[in-house]
């Protein structure tokens, strides 16, 4: 199963109910159950649902092989007569005939549309309401079917998609919308919903505990943290790992509210509460926080309370794309008003086509490069980049449409020579902050050594600007409070922890090491730490011999083996031999796949690539980069603030699980979207067909 890093996507795809379906679900007839579909029950005291999954089979209609029943009786006691004494409705589907209809019709009705009806008895009831609705046969589904199951079953997926509550459904435009489709719909109610979210949600959850319990390596978690319209304090825990085919594997664990005073102490018991959970508390190498007081205080428990248990090394790290973010945000101070006229302007070019048709017009005539509309307005680094970059790239142009536009444009968007001036100092300044943040978020695997690496170049850029005599006074004290902040990161990570997880990486070893971290002895430090902790505990049966090899020779070896495992164990047991020789050869090029050069060496580092795989794991940021730094992130905030709290944890944690390419269940069976939209399209098809036959 490859749980991907993906981000949340499908907003705009959701919005439209257009899914893709990356991952082959199991059809109903190859689970695990005798000859039945899945058993739905619903918790007593809510509304019955008739959940129907649909048959997974292509379309083919169940002819029964059995002897043709001819007792009028025992076809129409699956049906009622209607009050008026003109039609017979079903009691599976609700499916009306007239009363004049032929029996053997009524009979492949029974047979077409309820296979197995026959051994139902005399338990099929009227549609009288009951606590609980249980559905028990494989069914083919007919068009009421359609209407009434499936059609909920396409709605859950389409607000876990679009990340949307179930009390959207209550709404009554939406209901109408519906019955004027079809007025046979029935939608279920919002705690209906809420009910099979929460089953799906356990469901799923169970495959997330089945598959940590298979993860041979070490994990690393990360802390992310927000508030929603209630003011609710959510935190979410996500754990990384790298396989055993050197595949990054990333799943959400949990969303977790944090109870008042949402201070450290519940952050920890939070957390605490989830690694006991899915039982990982002895696989937990590093938590890679938000940088914030509370969480810090967390991590440091949590660190307190393995050492106490000794369940192996452990180490907290501050989120590298925040301390950034806050870096730039105090490069951008100065320019901050300046950008808000930008944006403005920008704002306008984007809501009318004339105006940005006469902007490109004028970017080409005075070649001030391409630009691509609906340009970026978000308050976010990329951007406010944007805004920098359109003043200093685009100036002319822009002067010519505020000309042109005078009327529309307020006074309050033009800028002044010195704005002007000020803001291309910035832009210049900044320049290389823009490019890094964007080789962050464009990295296939983004490790501790190289952020490390390139948070060691942002600080050189901040020195150089506020040592320069060319340098303002006021962009010198803004790059002072930036060379405070970072710091504050650089003393955080000094540490033997991250020396080894950073040398690691064979992009950097010791030659691309900060400074800041090669002045120590944490070389010896880290052989120390390599000898102690991955020596023998992780390769005892290579140590040992073959025992597997013994029992199939009858437990007899010839001398010549004999001596030869010797030299193997002298050779295996030659442990400093392994970091050394790493370290003795010139680093990767940095665009060097990680996991796959590992991948290809672990043969010549038996020991050390199993050390890699632990700590390669061990992520830099608590938050994606592009979620961070580009408006991606906006939608992102916006779905987790507006969520409601009875919807926050089962919503977000299914929608994560199936983009991660876990199996949407509900009682651990296998919701088969394709075939429901496959029936989906063929009732459409239906009814356009019939509404064109009317026509004519």
């Amino acid at each position: 199963m490859n749980f991907g890093t993906g981000s949340v996507s499908g907003r705009a795809a959701a919005n439209q109910m257009e899914w893709t379906v990356n991952n082959a679900f199991k059809t109903y007839k190859d689970m695990d159950h005798p000859k039945t579909m899945m058993e739905v029950a619903l918790i007593q005291n809510v509304d019955p649902i008739d959940i129907g999954l649909g048959s997974s089979e292509k379309g083919t209609t169940v002819v029964p092989t059995k002897r043709k029943k001819t007792m009028t009786s025992v076809y129409l006691k699956f049906f009622e007569t209607a009050p008026d004494g003109k039609s017979r409705r079903c009691k599976f589907c609700g499916q009306s005939y007239s009363i004049a209809t032929a029996t053997g019709n009524l009979g492949r009705h029974l047979s077409n549309r309820h296979p197995g009806y026959d051994k139902s008895g005399d338990s099929v009831t009227s549609s009288a309401p009951q606590p609980i609705t249980v559905v028990k046969k494989a069914q083919q589904q007919g068009k009421q079917q359609m209407d009434y199951d499936h059609l909920n079953w396409l709605l859950i997926k389409w607000l876990i998609l679009a990340s949307l509550p179930p009390s959207t459904l209550e709404e009554k435009w939406l209901a109408n919308s519906f019955k004027f489709l079809n007025p046979s719909i029935q939608l279920w109610s919002g705690e209906q919903y809420k009910a099979v979210f929460r089953e799906v949600f356990r469901s799923m959850q169970e495959d997330v505990k089945a598959t940590l319990e298979q993860v041979s390596s070490k994990v690393s978690i990360i802390l992310d943290f927000w508030s929603s319209y209630e003011q609710i304090f959510y935190m979410s825990v996500t754990c990384q790992w790298i396989d055993e085919n050197w595949s990054f594997q990333q799943v959400l664990l949990d969303i977790c509210q944090i109870p008042y005073p949402c201070g450290g102490s519940e952050i920890y018991h939070s957390l605490e509460k989830v690694l006991k959970m899915y039982s990982i508390e002895s696989k937990v190498l590093s938590c890679t926080h938000d940088n914030s007081q509370n969480a810090i205080h967390a991590c440091h428990t949590l660190k307190e309370e393995l050492d106490g248990q000794k369940l192996g090394l452990f180490c907290y790290i501050p989120c590298a794309a925040r301390t950034l973010n806050l870096i730039i945000e105090d490069g951008l101070r100065t320019t901050k008003a300046v950008i808000s006229k930008v944006r403005e302007f920008v704002l306008e070019l984007n809501s009318s086509a004339e105006m940005s048709d006469y902007f490109i017009q004028l970017t080409e005539a005075y070649q001030e490069g391409s630009w691509k509309f609906p340009l970026e307005t978000s308050a976010r680094w990329s951007g406010n980049y944007q805004m920098l970059d359109i003043v200093c790239k685009a100036g002319k142009s822009m002067d010519g449409v505020m000309r042109k536009y005078e009327e529309t444009i307020v006074g309050r968007m033009v800028l002044s020579p010195a704005e002007k001036n000020a803001v291309c100092i910035v832009h210049e300044y900044l320049e290389p902050f823009y490019k890094t943040t964007n080789n962050i978020c464009t990295n296939k695997l983004l490790t501790i050594g190289l952020v490390l690496f390139f948070m060691d170049h942002i600080s050189e850029m901040i020195t150089l600007c506020r040592d320069s005599r060319h340098s303002s006074d006021w962009l010198k004290n803004a790059a002072e409070d930036m060379a405070t902040k970072s710091r504050s990161y650089t003393t955080q990570v000094c540490n033997i922890f991250i020396f080894m997880t950073a040398i690691l990486d064979p992009r950097i070893k010791c030659e691309l090491i900060p400074e800041s971290l090669s002045s120590g002895n944490y070389l010896e430090e880290a052989r120390t730490l390599f000898i102690r902790n991955y020596s023998s505990s992780h390769f005892s049966s290579m140590t040992s011999g073959y025992g597997a090899q013994e029992i199939e020779d009858g437990g007899g070896v010839s001398f010549a083996e004999e001596i030869a495992r010797k030299k193997r164990r002298v050779s295996l047991s030659n442990v400093p031999d392994e970091l050394t020789q790493y370290l003795s050869e010139p680093p990767a090029p940095i665009p060097t796949d990680v996991l796959e050069w590992w991948k290809v060496n672990s043969t010549r580092y038996p020991r050390l690539s199993v050390m890699a795989r632990d700590f390669l794991a061990v992520q830099p940021t608590s938050i994606a980069p592009e979620d961070l730094f580009c408006s991606k992130g906006d939608e992102i905030d916006k779905q987790r603030f507006c969520m409601p709290h009875d919807s926050t944890q089962a919503i977000l944690c299914i929608r994560s699980w199936t983009q991660g390419g876990i199996k949407l269940k509900y009682k651990s069976t296998e919701i088969d979207y394709e075939r429901l939209m496959e029936l989906a399209a063929a009732t459409t098809a239906d009814n356009t067909a019939g509404l064109d036959k009317k026509q004519k």
